[in-house]
This record gives C-alpha cells, structure tokens and sequence, in this order.
C-alpha cells in the first residue's frame, strides 16, 4: 500500500469552501494532521509513526503561501532553514522540514531529477568509505529497507546529464530534521519524500535549485 499524497487535495478543497467560490484565497497556512505521519505498510515494508509532535512545527508537511517566480513544479531547497518548497500553482507551495551537509559538506546550485526509485538499494560513495572504513561491507550495496540511509524514497539529483551524487530522499531518524547532518544529501521524513515523491512527474527534469546556505 502507498502513502497517497490526499493531504493537498483535501486542503485545497477546505481552502474553496472556506473562501465562498471567489477567485481569492485566504492567506492561511495548513499543516499536515498528525494522521500524515502514522505507521503504514508501503510496498511490504512497515513504516514506523513519526511522533511528529515532537517535531519543531516549522518542519512539519504544510501549504504556505510562497511567492516566486520559478514554474509549478520546482523544488526550491533552503539549506539555511533547513526547508524545501514544491511549488506549486496561484501563489502557493509545499513546504517541509528537511536535514542538511554538515559544515564542509553543504553546497548550493541548480540541478534537475535524472532518477526516482522506491525503496532504494543504497551504495555508499568511495569518499564515504574511505572516511568511514566500516562501511565498506556495504561498498556492494545495502538492501532497501526501513533502516536504509536513503529510506522509502529516492530522487537523483544530475547536472548537464551526469550523477552529482546528491540526493533528496527518505530517512530513518526524524530527529536529524532540522539539523545539518549529512554528507551532502537533502534528508527528509520518510512520510514526506513518500509524499513529495508522488508529486514528481516522472516524465519530467524536474528543476531542483538548491539556495547557498
């Protein structure tokens, strides 16, 4: 079973009756409800809750207004507040809690998803064994599962038609949320890059822009 990524539908819906059919939406921010972070089954694997009221507010999935002037689509991460945007249409985007590179480890630009992959096997990069020696059992791969670093989603982030190596995808520990923790890689919830996941047209380059911190 998937994570279906109802939460903007029903928001949105919430949103038109409240205004009484006009063109203009209220200025309200919507959070996720607690329900969006509950324990699931996900193509076999079972996925824990989140105990997400444990999670500073400012992390948690919800619609915000957000002004700019890149396309509905793009994904606009903000290492600094440890924030990514999926913008959307009239104004609008989908914001969540995200971790981030630890210091000499951060880095900024524009980049596009070249790959998506559910439950994704995860291959350390030579660096990282070379720093971390312990994981070299795992330099043929480490199985898809709830304790994978890359956890229940993947999206791979290429520039001019090669690998950066980067990626934004699941992960484990909610508690590295809002920190500056990992190798480089944008980190998120493993119920929010379900969720963000679904929302990216696979058919698409989806323009990623990854702001300097």
């Amino acid at each position: 079973m998937h994570i279906r990524p109802i939460f903007l539908a029903l928001s949105f819906t919430g949103l038109l009756a409240a205004a009484g059919c006009t063109t203009t939406q209220p200025s309200t921010t919507i959070t996720a409800p607690v329900s969006a972070y509950a324990a699931t089954i996900d193509d076999g694997y079972s996925l824990p809750r989140v105990p997400i009221t444990q999670v500073d507010e400012k992390y948690r999935r919800q619609i915000i207004n957000y002004e700019t002037t890149e396309e509905p689509g793009t994904i606009i991460v903000d290492t600094k507040e440890r924030l990514l945007y999926l913008v959307l249409e009239d104004g609008k985007a989908i914001r969540y809690g995200i971790g981030v590179g630890r210091d000499g480890f951060r880095w900024s630009g524009d980049a596009y998803i070249g790959r998506r992959a559910e439950w994704p096997t995860w291959y350390p990069p030579q660096a990282m064994v070379k720093r971390q020696p312990e994981l070299k059992e795992y330099a043929g791969g480490m199985e898809p599962g709830v304790m994978n670093p890359l956890g229940a989603r993947a999206l791979y982030l290429y520039k001019n038609g090669n690998d950066t190596m980067f990626r934004i995808h699941g992960n484990p520990d909610w508690t590295s949320i809002g920190q500056a923790v990992s190798s480089g890689c944008i980190r998120m919830i493993n119920q929010d890059i379900i969720d963000l996941y679904a929302r990216v047209d696979p058919d698409k380059r989806t323009k990623v822009i990854v702001l300097e911190g």
